[in-house]
């Protein structure tokens, strides 16, 4: 499976294509909400597969667009190993969109995860919410991200 247009709108909308310094002609790197090197759409990782840090390189917007793109593939990958209950584009796309943000690793230790390979699929759009922490605070920005990723999942 592969991402569909309604979750790569999820993850743009919702990560934003940031510039740290808007008087450069690049996108420069950006402190997420809790303080993480980051790039274009929420990248964490350069092209050259280093961890991004403030010290990174300007990117182009084009650029960015790669980022994203080989992030989404990385993520793609990793939902469908983690999952073994059949999903639908939009249960899929809802969930790389989660994971993308929240990372493979708290994903796989997940109640979420669990109740979909039962394929207990209402219980499991009930802990979307649940992933609104960054940093140990709730961020409104989580909370209506993962209100859109749950109706994404709920939709046939």
């Amino acid at each position: 499976m592969i991402l569909n247009a309604a979750g790569l709108s999820i993850i743009k909308d919702f990560e934003g294509l940031v510039d740290g310094d808007p008087s450069t002609p690049g996108l420069e790197p950006y402190l997420d909400p809790v303080g993480i090197p980051t790039l274009g759409w929420g990248s964490l990782w350069g092209s050259d597969g280093r961890r991004v840090t403030m010290n990174h390189l300007s990117i182009s917007k084009i650029e960015a667009g790669r980022l994203l793109s080989r992030e989404v593939r990385h993520v793609e990958r990793q939902v469908a190993y983690l999952v073994t209950a059949k999903l639908t584009s939009n249960q899929f796309s809802a969930l790389v969109s989660l994971v993308y943000n929240i990372g493979s690793g708290n994903f796989q230790a997940s109640t979420l995860r669990r109740l979909i390979n039962r394929n207990e699929y209402e219980k499991a759009a009930d802990e979307f919410p649940k992933w609104r922490r960054a940093g140990g605070r709730i961020l409104p920005g989580l909370v209506r991200r993962r209100g859109v990723e749950r109706a994404l999942f709920l939709t046939v």
